[in-house]
């Protein structure tokens, strides 16, 4: 059988009686702590905890591949009992999900035992909602991590959700690194820099919440001009964006938080991206229209320019119906139909050999 078993946030002291209990018959116990760190304190207790019911038992380390392999876990299930101990809540890690799947599969009797979860911990203790989160993403410390943060926290600003921001930690020969949220803030006013969809500034307002669930937790909020100066110490830490904000959540904020700026809504100003193409093309139309039909006025050839006019004329009507689309929340129709104005302006250039987007 295996059990995967959960210890909360508070360490070998979150070990409820019943998980140890299971712990006191099984033959095998791992314990992994790739999702999040257990210190050396934690770790010997726990082993005490256990080693005073039978000499034998004693948690094994298990890194990361090793889990993700799961080979010789699900081997051993078959014929003896194994308990996987995880920090926070077991199923919350994918790979551990993964892993129940696996030994469901091979007809291994697997049982979970919940705990609390340090995800749902720490938006409780920020005083934010939990149902106006959007989806949760990680930050690693690869530039490319970066662009699927920023996109994923367009994403919920969109929908006025929050964004919960999990930040790189990593375990190697009992050294931990956790990525530091000023390095999060500084990778993410890089790639606004780049796409500029006016997601990340030095105004926006962000929650940092460290070591949750430990005696030396703090969480902060302010906006990013203020946290960037600040020094948030070992890890782990998680960074939330707040997006709108119910009058409650603002006030839990000032109250729960080291609050060093008034909360903000910083899904306000946020557009789509159809909003922003039109926004910023049908003016360039409108002026290559005007462009071209002063050209064409220049031209002795009335005869031969009315064919032109008359596509300017279609070009306009376009560029109108796109606006209209817009204001009745048809962005993708908006979008096609500015593409059609361009078009038929591009035409009269290449027909012309005079590029009005130019001038």
């Amino acid at each position: 059988m295996l059990w995967l078993i959960g210890i909360g946030i508070t360490g070998y002291k979150g070990v409820s009686l019943y998980a140890l209990d299971i712990l006191k018959k099984c033959n095998i116990i791992y314990f992994e702590r790739f999702t999040s760190p257990l210190n050396e304190d934690d770790l010997f207790n726990l082993n005490s905890l256990i080693e005073g019911h039978n000499n034998r038992r004693k948690i094994i380390l298990a890194q990361r591949w090793f889990i993700e392999d799961g080979k010789q876990i699900i081997e051993q299930a078959k014929n003896e009992n194994v308990a996987l101990i995880t920090y926070g809540d077991p199923l919350i890690a994918t790979t551990l999900s993964e892993l129940e799947i696996r030994a469901r599969k091979n007809s291994i009797k697997v049982d979970i035992v919940h705990a609390a979860s340090g995800i749902t911990s720490l938006i409780g203790e920020s005083g934010l909602h939990i149902y106006k989160f959007g989806r949760t993403v990680t930050m690693m410390s690869c530039p490319q991590s970066a662009i699927s943060v920023y996109n994923t926290i367009f994403d919920n600003l969109l929908s006025g959700n929050h964004t919960l921001i999990l930040t790189e930690y990593n375990s190697d020969h009992n050294k931990f690194f956790f990525l530091d949220p000023i390095q999060v803030f500084k990778m993410l006013i890089e790639v606004e820099k780049d796409i500029k969809y006016n997601v990340f500034s030095d105004e926006t307002f962000a929650i940092v919440a460290s070591r949750i669930g430990t005696e030396q937790k703090k969480i902060i909020s302010g906006k990013i001009k203020s946290l960037i100066g600040m020094s948030f110490e070992t890890g782990p830490h998680s960074i939330i964006i707040t997006g709108s904000l119910h009058f409650t959540e603002s006030d839990a904020v000032r109250t729960l938080t080291i609050n060093t700026d008034e909360p903000i809504d910083n899904a306000e100003n946020i557009q789509k991206i159809s909003v922003n193409m039109i926004k910023r093309y049908s003016p360039k139309a409108k002026q290559a229209i005007k462009q071209m039909r002063e050209i064409l006025a220049g031209e002795d050839m009335p005869s031969l320019n009315k064919g032109s006019i008359e596509v300017l004329e279609n070009a306009e009507l376009y560029i109108d119906d796109a606006e209209r689309f817009l204001r009745q929340g048809k962005h993708e129709l908006a979008v096609l139909t500015i593409g059609y104005a361009e078009g038929l302006i591009d035409a009269l250039r290449f027909q012309k050999g005079i590029n009005p987007w130019l001038l």
